[in-house]
């Protein structure tokens, strides 16, 4: 597959975009999302141990699907960027972004020279050979997606700085981690947080910037969508398998046999 830029049902768009934050590290579950029909898969180097071989075969899934590849990493390595791009993944989301100086970095690792620092290479992403160099550069540097996750008060007062780069292709929350920091505990939902939510989404719509939200209930859904957001993350694998697998317990629980004999 040649193709570096996103496909006609990734993202951004006008029609709604809809990914998911893959945690259980297999090309078949990566399989399974992008047969589902999801945009967009973020595949988690954060939280979950990934060796690089698993990875590329999840990127290479998800490009098999016309599925958006996303990676999502905890810290700016210009190598393991590098490497993961050339895998064929289509762009990196930064956890925890806080500064405009990470956004700066972080295009840098991405883009090739005069753009950036990126060292080139062929292989999958130009199909051995078949698309030309000099036009994987041109497509790599326009199309690969850059977003910033925000995670704390210090990335939300940075937001105006970090999408005044022009490097910014898209923005994510993470309300639980920015609950935590706030002081205010495991509470995604308090409505605190739900504030700095509407006010990252606000900074997002000055900027004109999509900000990409992760409603948690039905009313966060409809709001987001009233407001226009058009990409939305869907939450996460390993929390729609685990509910899936508990409530199809349920019916065998309940379930109160006849008395022998009956």
């Amino acid at each position: 597959m040649i193709a570096t830029s996103p496909s006609s049902n990734a993202i951004p768009g006008k029609s709604p975009r809809l990914g998911l934050l893959n945690s259980l590290p297999s090309p078949l579950i990566v399989d399974m999302i992008a047969q589902c029909g999801y945009s967009f898969v973020i595949i988690d180097t954060e939280h979950v141990l990934l060796d690089e071989n698993t990875l590329r075969e999840c990127i290479q899934t998800c490009r098999h699907h016309t599925c958006t590849p996303l990676i999502r990493v905890a810290e700016i390595r210009p190598n393991f960027i590098g490497k993961v791009l050339d895998a064929g993944a289509m762009g990196i989301v930064l956890s925890r972004a806080e500064t405009a100086a990470q956004i700066h970095t972080l295009a840098q690792a991405m883009k090739f020279p005069p753009l950036g620092t990126r060292g080139i290479t062929g292989g999958t992403v130009t199909g051995y050979g078949q698309l030309p160099l000099s036009n994987y550069i041109a497509q790599a540097n326009e199309n690969t997606l850059l977003v910033p996750m925000i995670e704390s008060q210090s990335g939300l007062n940075a937001l105006p700085q970090m999408l005044s780069t022009g490097h910014v292709s898209f923005v994510m929350e993470g309300a639980l981690d920015l609950a935590l920091n706030m002081g205010l505990g495991p509470s995604p939902l308090h409505p605190d947080v739900f504030e700095a939510l509407n006010n990252m989404h606000q900074m997002c719509l000055q900027a004109d910037v999509p900000f990409c939200p992760n409603p948690r209930t039905p009313s966060q859904l409809r709001h987001w969508q009233e407001l226009g957001c058009t990409l939305f993350l869907c939450g996460e694998d390993r929390s729609h398998f685990s509910k899936t697998l508990r409530s199809n317990l349920q019916p065998f629980r309940t379930h109160q046999p006849a008395p022998l004999g009956a």
